[in-house]
């Protein structure tokens, strides 16, 4: 492979899939640097996340791990309130629209800090951390505040996107002395970049519109084949098209890697050894992007073909289980770049568990992957059981090993 070759093949779920497992079958070696596997204790931590689910979900009908269910408060889901508002004239026009207010939001969404908290006035409710974030986002999205019509609020136009002051992504996160939101500037730079790229490219994002992130849905739309679109393709085209909006890191033939870090456990003969791609965020996106394709009318399939995401609630699940174990405890105590070996192998390895722990929640349920995908798995599932453990172990539910983030990788 050339080069620009061979960093395509790093831009998909399998080749996350494929090298989170070689990390495992390295970790069950006893080859890793930094943790050790226990597999023995993945049985009773998959009972953990099944008993969840059954308590959740008595009868199963487990709803997709996806930014929408961040948008439920209580009983009330905000999203689904403010669509039956709308008048779109097709279901093309309300899906572009979900497509915008899903990108969005999920690029605003890595880690909050354990002290940050949303008031949502219209609720009367304060909501912190993931759903915090999310309530926040589409607050700011209902208000118009990325649309640049005043007209068309619930919008979000690449040039308004481009011009977004770090100030106003404060302003509407209630970000102030005392209740500061980590990674504010790394955000909004996010957003800028997120609204330089989609302008920079009309083919894909303005095809029926002006352009805008959810352009990308009238993209996606055209490369359904009969009405279905595999799953796998709604992450490929986020890597291909939204791939510069990340910050630089890793690229190869002058092609962005994204979420792709070095790791020595790797190994190949060519300009891809070491090369560990995890892709969290577009991962995130692209399950959160399904939903708004199906109520379009387009089937998705292939829902296991994307990964789980290697963040700090799944993460910490399998450290707070006993998993994954520390090799030097004292390294969970101070913060850890992200780029760390130390982090990488979690977050590979994470990825890898998750597979694991899936088909044993399966088999003890005798599903097929078709009727319990991983989606299912994820939002049942590990990523509340993780945020169960946490709270459990540690007074502000904080994850087991402390990452310096920059708003744009957890």
């Amino acid at each position: 492979m050339d080069e620009a070759q061979a960093a395509r093949s790093l831009l998909s779920a399998q080749a996350v899939r494929e090298r989170a497992h070689e990390m495992l079958t390295a970790g069950l070696r006893g080859e890793l640097e930094h943790f050790t596997v226990d597999m023995d204790a993945l049985v009773p931590a998959a009972q953990v996340v099944s008993e969840l689910i059954r308590i959740n979900y008595p009868d199963l009908n487990v709803p997709f791990h996806a930014r929408w269910r961040h948008f439920v408060i209580g009983a009330r889901d905000l999203w689904t309130e403010r669509a039956a508002q709308a008048a779109w004239p097709t279901p093309a026009a309300k899906a572009r629209a979900e497509f915008d207010v899903a990108i969005v939001s999920v690029l605003l969404d890595a880690g909050a800090g354990p002290a940050w908290k949303y008031l949502d006035v219209a609720t009367e409710q304060v909501v912190s951390r993931s759903e915090g974030l999310a309530v926040a986002s589409l607050r700011m999205f209902e208000a118009g505040a990325f649309s640049s019509d005043p007209a068309d609020p619930l919008r979000a136009d690449a040039e308004r996107l481009a011009h977004l002051k770090h100030e106003e992504i404060a302003d509407g996160f209630q970000s102030m002395v005392g209740n500061r939101l980590v990674g504010v500037e790394g955000r909004a730079e996010l957003l800028a970049s997120l609204g330089k790229t989609v302008a920079a490219n009309p083919r894909v994002f303005a095809r029926e519109d002006r352009a805008r992130p959810g352009g990308l849905y009238d993209h996606l739309a055209s490369v359904a084949e009969a009405g279905k679109l595999p799953a796998p393709r709604i992450l490929e085209a986020l890597l291909e098209h939204l791939g510069p909006i990340w910050p630089s890191r890793l690229s190869l033939g002058g092609i962005p890697l994204g979420d792709t870090w070095r790791h020595p456990a790797i190994r190949r003969d060519d300009t891809t050894n070491g090369l560990v791609p995890i892709h969290k965020l577009s991962q995130w996106l692209a399950y959160s992007l399904i939903e708004p394709l199906q109520w379009s009318g387009i089937t998705v399939t292939d829902i296991d073909g994307l990964t789980g995401l290697a963040e700090y609630r799944n993460g910490g699940l399998f450290v707070d289980a006993g998993v994954l174990r520390l090799r030097d405890p004292e390294a969970a105590i101070h913060p850890n770049p992200v780029g760390s070996a130390l982090v990488v192998e979690w977050r590979a390895l994470t990825v890898a568990l998750l597979d694991q722990i899936a088909a044993l929640i399966r088999q003890q349920w005798e599903l097929t992957i078709d009727e319990f995908p991983l989606a299912r798995v994820l939002e049942g599932g590990t990523w509340a059981a993780g945020r169960r453990l946490a709270r459990d172990k540690r007074a502000d539910g904080s994850p087991p090993i402390a990452v310096e983030s920059d708003g744009t990788v957890f």
